[in-house]
């Protein structure tokens, strides 16, 4: 189950609240993976600068909002105001392997950021995904021009041996504010057709349904259908069409393609699309706006699919687990076992993480697989850790290794209890036993 998101956020801060937007509260079965796609993030030079070094304000943001979750942030790449971001959840880290990031600059003819895409590639289950996030040119003239841009980004190559185009991966997801504009149709007759529910009379007017007939690299893309309101563009905090004094017309500018390789693709009349005997299916289950965002000019779009995958990859490459119970008050073991077809490295580690880490290196303390091995034999391996590097307070934990041949996580233990130390028990008794001492005595009212 794959939630994505697109959003040009016009360089304002995240939002209060983003349950409806994520579907946090919906009563069906959680997501596995969240793609969060924005453009316009604030990329002033000053702001950029400290994005840089530190995560950015939205990074930060929907990592503080999904790890409590249970998901962990997989990649994420920035170019300018472009953002893509990947969640998910831990019990799939150990099945995902080979992330590649990449952008590609085409605004001022290819030397500045401002528009262009960001990508984030890997192989999930051994099937090759490739998400990309464009921010194309703006203006209703300018067809051709976001055309000719989306071209170049598919033409990029990823760093590394073997890695495919992003048209040459298994499943390719294409988003963001892609910028199509409603032509011939004059805006009172947009805004009537709006008001009416009646966007049927719009899309064949749509700059992209129309060079999706015409464009042979654009037909094999799919995209659910449009039964939400053009997206763009919006008096700010509000559900009301431009106002200003440009009085934009309204368009469906924020958009989430998919396209599977060398598949046929049978669309239903339901908009549900199915493959025959594949080792993988994309189905889109829901494709709609959220209108209640109003910090920007632009509605956040959001597709929820699910994918289904026949494993080729069903079993992690490295089991891992703590031995016996842990307390902070003792040096501790961990033991793993490797598939025989794993390549360990002297570089490869093992980390201890809070259950709700945000990131890979959000991890507490770590061992060396190899400088702080005990000993070994052909079924396992021992590592010990440092009681001084274990958190007094003890509490829930869980071992992650990772391979740095790989540049990713390859086996994931099981949450489990770390004893807190002696000393920490007692300051928590002894801050208890303060604060009810300095409570005042119940006062007895009076009349």
């Amino acid at each position: 189950r794959l939630h994505l998101v697109t959003w040009n956020v016009g360089t304002a801060s995240p939002p209060p609240d983003v349950t409806s937007l994520l579907q946090l509260s919906s009563l069906g079965p959680t997501m596995d993976m969240y793609v969060i796609g924005l453009q316009e993030v604030n990329s002033r030079i000053t702001s950029f600068l400290s994005d840089l070094a530190f995560d950015d304000p939205w990074s930060i943001f929907f990592m503080t909002v999904l790890s409590p979750l249970g998901y962990i942030k997989l990649s994420s790449v920035r170019m300018q105001g472009l953002l893509l971001l990947i969640f998910v959840k831990h019990v799939h880290l150990p099945f995902i392997q080979g992330i590649h990031t990449h952008y590609t600059r085409t605004g001022l003819y290819g030397y500045w950021g401002n528009k262009g895409g960001v990508s984030i590639r890997m192989s999930l289950y051994g099937h090759t995904i490739c998400f990309v996030n464009c921010h194309l040119p703006a203006h209703m003239e300018n067809t051709e021009q976001r055309l000719d841009d989306f071209e170049k980004i598919l033409e990029m190559q990823f760093e590394g041996e073997n890695i495919p185009s992003p048209l040459g991966h298994d499943v390719l997801f294409w988003f963001g504010d892609l910028n199509f504009r409603i032509a011939d149709y004059g805006i009172h007759f947009v805004r009537e057709s709006i008001n009416n529910k009646r966007y049927n009379l719009l899309w064949e007017k749509d700059q992209l349904n129309m060079a999706k007939k015409t464009e042979a690299f654009l037909k094999e893309f799919i995209e659910g259908p449009l039964q939400f309101k053009p997206t763009y563009k919006f008096d700010l905090y509000s559900d009301v069409y431009d106002t200003s004094e440009k009085k934009r017309k309204p368009a469906w500018t924020d958009r989430i393609l998919w396209r599977l390789k060398n598949l046929c693709q049978d669309a239903s009349k339901e908009g549900e699309f199915s493959e025959e005997e594949q080792t993988i299916s994309v189905t889109l289950n829901n494709y709609v706006s959220h209108m209640s965002y109003g910090i920007s000019d632009h509605k956040p779009v959001t597709g929820t699919f699910r994918l289904e995958l026949k494993p080729l990859l069903s079993v992690p490459l490295v089991m891992l687990n703590p031995e016996g119970e842990w307390s902070a008050e003792r040096d501790v073991i961990i033991r793993y076992s490797a598939v025989p077809e794993f390549l360990s490295s002297a570089w490869d580690w093992i980390g201890l993480f809070k259950v709700a880490f945000r990131h890979v290196n959000d991890y507490v303390t770590y061992a060396w697989v190899e400088d702080d091995e005990i000993s070994s034999n052909k079924d396992s391996k021992q590592v010990y850790m440092s009681a001084a590097e274990i958190p007094n307070t003890g509490g829930e934990f869980l071992l992650c290794y990772y391979s740095n041949n790989l540049q990713s996580i390859v086996g994931i233990s099981e949450p489990f209890q770390i004893q807190p130390s002696r000393t920490s028990v007692e300051k928590d008794l002894t801050q208890e036993e303060n604060s009810w001492m300095q409570k005042p005595d119940n006062l007895e009212s009076h009349d």
